[in-house]
């Protein structure tokens, strides 16, 4: 069955346009819960009957699954048939989210969503892989943000309506289901492709030190969001906003979060990277404190816009920073595996903290992270702007 899936003799070429939309497809698919996981939180609360804290360590078990695959896809991504990885992927996780449906045991449910995790974590890390594997990868996942928001957007929008209609196991089941819609365009991937860092063009080999303190930034950059994102819905239903109002906040913000990307894309490395990394990080911390206590909808919707435009404009001025510290681009390979361990471990950090139901320690605590991971990322940052500067003009123009 799996070789009738995948069709090994079936010529593919990723840079077609059916070929690009298969990897798309699976760069949406694979992170299909986490991009509405404050929606996905509150059906665990209001829904399932989760306290606060659980639904976060329950969020955390599943980007745990995430972490732990895209991390082990580094190592032996180059020795796999990425048909099969892609093809396995999508039927892990159409099962373990059935499978959700079918057990009222939290730690069975727990344990399910890990597994989910595992199966989303080969479709991030190889559909990442195939599009950088394509002739303008820049323009490419682009176009993946893009649609990743706008299903996030969508997503966020409809989930109370569906909680309303047929309750958590209607949601769980679009999560078992989408993976197959994705199952027809295996075919069209790649088998295989050659492990490659595209090392950026101002690249600059760093001191040991500087390269930590650029990766504990990436760490708690993306603590902050896996802290703060889990939690986004709730934070809105208490500070006195109803469930659809939280969604069409929510489902603002991921359109803002698009521009966010385009934003970063269009400005390139044209003023550099400390003012835009400053901006985008500083943005973040300051949005949750206009989060505290009762707010309006057009506070909500405003602050969580501003956020995730923040959000999606820091991310690709951070992967390139991380390129730009080693000429052998090895750094943005352990950068990756620190977004993905920050992802993880947030939503269990942020849980512990959450207090009779009260999410302002969530808000201080990402606030922090976030202040954290500027102090950490401008001096290498900086470091590297001055490594340039000797340069010929020509050269030297690019940072």
């Amino acid at each position: 069955m799996l070789g009738r899936i995948t069709d090994d003799a079936h010529p593919a070429d990723v840079n077609s346009r059916r070929g690009l939309a298969a990897a798309i497809l699976m760069g949406v698919v694979g992170p299909e819960v986490f991009i509405v996981q404050p929606g996905f939180v509150q059906g665990l609360v209001e829904q399932l009957g989760f306290d606060d804290r659980g639904a976060g360590y329950t969020a955390s078990a599943e980007m745990f699954g995430i972490a732990a695959t895209t991390i082990l896809m580094t190592f032996i991504a180059s020795r796999l048939n990425w048909r099969r990885v892609f093809a396995l992927s999508l039927i892990t996780m159409f099962a373990a989210n059935a499978a959700c449906t079918f057990t009222s045991s939290i730690d069975a449910f727990v344990a399910l969503r890990f597994v989910a995790g595992l199966g989303a974590g080969g479709l991030v890390s190889l559909s990442f892989a195939a599009i950088g594997l394509t002739n303008n990868p820049d323009r490419n996942f682009g176009y993946l943000i893009m649609w990743v928001l706008i299903y996030g957007a969508l997503g966020l929008l409809a989930m109370p309506s569906v909680y309303e209609v047929a309750g958590m196991d209607g949601v769980l089941w679009f999560f078992a289901v989408f993976p197959l819609i994705a199952l027809p365009f295996v075919r069209d991937l790649p088998l295989s492709g050659e492990t490659a860092v595209a090392v950026d063009v101002d690249a600059v080999t760093l001191p040991a030190g500087l390269k930590s303190m650029a990766l504990l930034a990436m760490l708690a950059y993306f603590l902050a969001q896996g802290v703060v994102w889990a939690y986004l819905f709730l934070i809105g239903t208490t500070g006195g906003l109803d469930n659809q109002q939280v969604a069409n906040g929510l489902m603002l913000s991921q359109f803002a979060g698009i521009a966010g990307a385009f934003t970063a894309a269009l400005a390139g490395n044209r003023f550099g990277r400390s003012m835009p990394l400053t901006l985008g990080i500083a943005a973040g911390a300051l949005c949750l404190w206009f989060l505290v206590g009762e707010f309006s909808f057009l506070v909500f919707a405003l602050a969580t816009a501003i956020y995730n435009f923040a959000w999606n404009m820091t991310h690709p001025f951070l992967l390139a920073s991380m390129a730009s510290f080693d000429a052998r681009g090895r750094v943005v390979v352990y950068a990756v595996a620190m977004q993905m361990i920050g992802l993880a471990i947030g939503p269990g950090l942020a849980a512990s903290v959450v207090h009779n139901g009260y999410f302002v320690n969530v808000n201080k605590l990402g606030a922090a992270l976030f202040v954290l991971s500027l102090l950490l990322i401008l001096p290498p940052v900086l470091a590297g702007a001055r490594k340039l500067r000797p340069l010929p003009a020509s050269a030297g123009a690019l940072e």
